[in-house]
């Protein structure tokens, strides 16, 4: 296994170069959304941490959808990074799309990715690396931001991990993260997957191969606010166990079988009762426990309907993710086409 680190922390001059000739031997996948403030510190940052690399390195920036000018950072920053690509998706696809999106492009024999907002310390890098050298295939990263993260958004991640790992058929750590190291063989493996609304730290989990993990300390945001609502954290939070767990369709049964249990037994209660000359009584209890087995119906059907959307969707094989524009490493930033087609002086 070719080795990637090496002592030497020679700095790239300050005027643009093309990037070393010869294999690519690490990609780092940033998405971004809204972060044109972060962008120059966050290069710097990685530059710092690739500087003892011996091998050739690229960075590939993913904007998406960004309104903020982010797009205009990346394409600024390009001209005087030769090791930076870039990806503009055509809207904002969500943070995982976009992820997929640089994976897919990643040319790297390992590929690292991480969050622009400088929370996932880039630092952590070259750490990541020789794990990778001592022989894991994946290197997964766990989260440590009791200072970092509010007490309700710290109390709900905790418990999507644990009810997560109960119903899917893989089990995930508190703390995880896309921040993560994967071997080619292993990207290689994850992008061969067909999912329609991709769940990346499942399904690197699911992959298996030879892994290890390695803890970090979340850093503050360096601008701006998280894009990760209430919203968007309950929407990734059902797709995930949509996605890796069947087991809420098997709880429809057994609630079934249970009830139906239930209602035999009120059933041969009333039938002795009515042999033995008494009223039957319990009209209020009967319609309580009508109106609860239709809850638990339409429960139940909202569940189904939720497979059945994103076997909809599946079919629909829409792409993850389309591309409005691109920057290839070590190559100069393409001019804007010409959308002047009419005459001067054309009414």
């Amino acid at each position: 296994m070719d080795a990637l680190s090496d002592s030497a922390t020679d700095r790239r001059p300050e005027k643009a170069r093309a990037p070393a000739a010869g294999p690519v031997g690490l990609s780092v996948v940033v998405p971004v959304f809204n972060e044109a403030p972060n962008i120059d510190e966050l290069l710097g940052r990685l530059a710092t941490a690739l500087a003892g690399l011996s091998a050739r390195h690229e960075i590939l920036l993913v904007d998406d959808g960004s309104r903020d000018g982010t797009w205009a950072a990346i394409v600024a920053a390009s001209a005087r990074c030769p090791a930076l690509g870039g990806l503009r998706l055509s809207r904002n696809f969500g943070h995982q799309n976009a992820l997929y999106a640089g994976l897919a492009r990643a040319r790297g024999q390992v590929v690292v990715s991480l969050d622009g907002d400088l929370q996932h310390p880039p630092e952590l890098i070259p750490e990541l690396i020789r794990q990778w050298e001592s022989g894991f295939d994946i290197v997964h990263t766990r989260r440590l931001d009791k200072g970092e993260t509010g007490f309700v958004k710290r109390r709900a991640s905790k418990y999507f991990y644990r009810i997560f790992s109960l119903l899917a058929e893989v089990s995930l750590s508190e703390g995880s993260s896309d921040f993560r190291l994967l071997d080619r063989k292993a990207l290689d493996a994850l992008l061969r997957l067909s999912d329609t609304e991709p769940f990346l730290r499942g399904a690197v989990q699911w992959l298996g191969f030879h892994t290890t993990t390695v803890p970090f300390r979340v850093a503050p945001r360096l601008a701006g606010a998280s894009k990760y609502g209430w919203r968007r954290m309950f929407g990734l939070a059902t797709g995930a166990i949509l996605s890796y767990s069947t087991r809420l369709l098997h709880l429809g049964i057994w609630i079934g079988l249970a009830t139906s249990l239930v209602a035999f037994i009120e059933l041969i209660v009333a039938l002795i009762d009515y042999t033995s000359g008494r009223v039957v009584p319990g009209w209020t209890s009967t319609i309580g426990f009508m109106l609860l087995l239709f809850g638990i119906l339409f429960v139940l059907l909202g569940i189904i309907g939720l497979y059945l959307a994103r076997i909809h969707r599946a079919l629909q094989s829409r792409p993850l993710y389309i591309v409005a524009d691109a920057i290839a490493a070590g190559e100069p930033p393409p001019a804007p086409a010409s959308r002047r087609l009419l005459r001067d002086g054309t009414p």
